[in-house]
């Protein structure tokens, strides 16, 4: 990993080792100003669907002349977006890979600027009647991945092998994630496969949400998804990073303790040139995302607020203050 990757890294999980839980009551109101107007378009992530939409309502509530575009494919859209100037923001439920920096540097010769707004815990959803109490980040790999980079002593097929009975012994795990053009695929492939490749047999949904309808609506279903997706057809089951550590459960606690091994922030990427002030349109937006307004759509959408610390260190990143 390059020294880029690293440093914009650090940044973007400086949330999650947050020392107490985030609220949104210590940040500050936001308050509209004049001259603020024109178009929004973001591009990028399916995770994020919902979260820039709350933001953009909210946002229009003040500035009711500002339109808004919401396109939300998979965070690997956002870059080339960002690079085409097609789009004003790029959220994303992953890192920018180097070889996307490289290219947005190309183009422009500077780096994007990545700001960690929320954090996410990616949750490996199973239908609410499944009594599973946990699984290793091993077990995991061993049932979505062929090449079980974690080292899991045999593929995982059957429910059974997982320590159920019954009814649920014999039956077969039917798999749903999300297709090559998320981040929430490129984050699970990385941290809980080891890198390794799916199983063919995964069912490639594509949103979050498609993954966690099909697996309410399959009793021996198993996916992935983000914690803002949540129903209470499906259960988030509690994962442990290795064997012989106790299973955590998907909760904001665990979230700011840094202990849920799939954690993430979500992001926004912006193109802001170095030595050059932010234009009023996304100016004002980036401060509305960390204003307490934006922070209580983070907690509206099942996903976790940033501390006002953090939230000071995102706005500097652009030029700005709260």
């Amino acid at each position: 990993m390059s020294k880029l990757i690293t440093s914009l890294l650090s940044i973007a999980l400086v949330a999650l080792v947050a020392t107490s839980a985030a609220s949104a009551q210590e940040l500050p109101e936001y308050r509209p100003t004049k001259g603020v107007s024109g178009n929004i378009k973001s591009v990028g992530s399916d995770t994020m669907n919902n979260l820039m939409t709350l933001w953009a309502e909210g946002f229009q509530k003040f500035y009711p002349n500002v339109q808004v575009e919401i396109e939300g494919k998979g965070s690997s859209t956002a870059p080339p977006a960002l690079i085409e100037g097609v789009s004003t923001f790029g959220p994303m439920s992953r890192m920018m890979k180097e070889k996307e920096i490289d290219a947005f540097e190309k183009k422009f010769g500077y780096k994007p600027t990545a700001l960690s707004t929320s954090i996410d815990m990616l949750a490996v959803y199973v239908n609410k009647d499944n009594p599973i109490k946990g699984l290793t980040l091993a077990q995991v790999d061993a049932i979505f991945s062929k090449t079980r980079k974690l080292n899991h002593g045999e593929d995982v097929v059957s429910w059974g092998q997982l320590g159920l009975d019954g009814d649920w012994k014999s039956k077969p795990i039917s798999l749903y994630g999300r297709n090559a053009a998320s981040g929430t695929y490129g984050f699970f492939k990385d941290k809980a496969l080891g890198k390794g490749d799916y199983k063919d047999s995964v069912k490639e949904q594509p949103g979050s949400s498609a993954v966690v309808q099909g697996v309410a609506s399959e009793r021996f279903g198993i996916g992935y998804s983000g914690i803002g997706y949540k129903t209470a057809d499906v259960r988030a089951v509690p994962l442990a990073k290795k064997d012989g550590d106790d299973a955590v459960p998907a909760v904001a606690e665990h979230a700011y303790d840094g202990t849920y091994p799939l954690a993430r922030p979500l992001l926004l990427y912006v193109n802001k040139q170095p030595n050059k002030d932010l234009d009023p349109l996304r100016r004002e937006f980036l401060k509305y995302v960390f204003s307490r307004q934006g922070q209580e759509a983070v907690s509206k959408d099942g996903y976790f607020p940033i501390n006002g610390a953090v939230a000071k260190k995102m706005l500097a990143a652009c030029g700005l203050e709260n």
